[in-house]
């Protein structure tokens, strides 16, 4: 005779939630005056493609397959640009930070620029969804002659969706090092709702689009001319822009209230100061 419990009566331990663990690490070497990959390790979530480039420097991809991000979901990514090497790190598309029930996202990465080597740290935008939960770390290491070019946009949600955010946690740290010194640092933190906290003439004026873009050079100053030069010529729409320059570092800020607007005042910033289009993903 077959006896059994009601299914009251039993205890069920519920699963835990599958969650993104992600490693990317890519390095380039110059050999006879050309960069090429000398190495490319890649673990779950976190992919790497390398499009065929003609004529500009070699172009790595970085994927998430997963998707987008919540709490709990894990990537790292680290580049190494060995000595005399150039080449360029961006995303396929948008990072996406959804909805969060437990603890936060995190994403690190770790940048290493060998001597009169240059990287550019071009991805594309972070968009974050309401009740979104992440935390961002970027650690960079130059040698006295190398050259970073960082940038990084963050979107508060899809206007032209209708979405609102009411509640978010956003926390991204950069820290720069020339031959172990610290350079540049810079922290964002936004707890709670970006309305209020983005409302005042100080933060945002009310964007809810933000961008950083950094040049780090031992002639960036140089550049600051050309770098005002180019944001003169945009047209004077939704997004407001400011460039500083000092201590071998080139500064600009970026702030909107339309995600595309801002998008393509960066694309023509961007081509106008690199002298040079952005990967052909930034098209698509």
């Amino acid at each position: 005779m077959y006896d059994a419990a009601p299914a009251s009566d039993l205890s069920v331990q519920a699963k835990p939630l599958q969650r993104v663990r992600g490693v990317a690490r890519i390095r380039f070497s110059a050999r006879t005056g050309t960069t090429r990959l000398a190495d490319l390790y890649q673990k779950g979530s976190a992919k790497v493609r390398m499009p065929r480039i003609y004529g500009g420097a070699p172009t790595a991809v970085l994927i998430n397959t997963a998707g987008g991000l919540t709490g709990g979901d894990e990537l790292e990514y680290n580049v190494t640009i060995d000595d005399e090497a150039h080449a360029i790190v961006t995303s396929q598309t948008a990072e996406r930070a959804y909805r969060s029930n437990d603890g936060s996202a995190k994403v690190t990465g770790s940048l290493c620029v060998g001597a009169g080597a240059t990287l550019e740290w071009l991805p594309q935008e972070t968009l974050l969804f309401d009740r979104s939960n992440l935390s961002r770390t970027l650690n960079a290491d130059l040698a006295p002659d190398a050259r970073l070019m960082m940038l990084e946009t963050v979107v508060l949600g899809r206007t032209a969706m209708g979405e609102s955010i009411e509640r978010l946690f956003f926390k991204d740290k950069w820290r720069i090092r020339r031959a172990g010194k610290l350079v540049f640092a810079d922290d964002i933190r936004v707890d709670g709702a970006p309305g209020e906290i983005l409302r005042g003439s100080a933060t945002a004026a009310g964007g809810h689009v933000f961008a950083t873009f950094v040049d780090c050079a031992e002639d960036a100053g140089d550049r600051l001319s050309l770098a005002r030069a180019v944001l003169d010529a945009l047209p004077l729409n939704e997004t407001r822009f400011a460039v500083s320059a000092w201590n071998d570092l080139l500064v600009a800020r970026f702030v909107s209230g339309d995600a595309r607007d801002l998008r393509n005042a960066l694309i023509s910033f961007l081509t106008g100061y690199r002298a040079a289009d952005l990967p052909r993903v930034w098209y698509c």
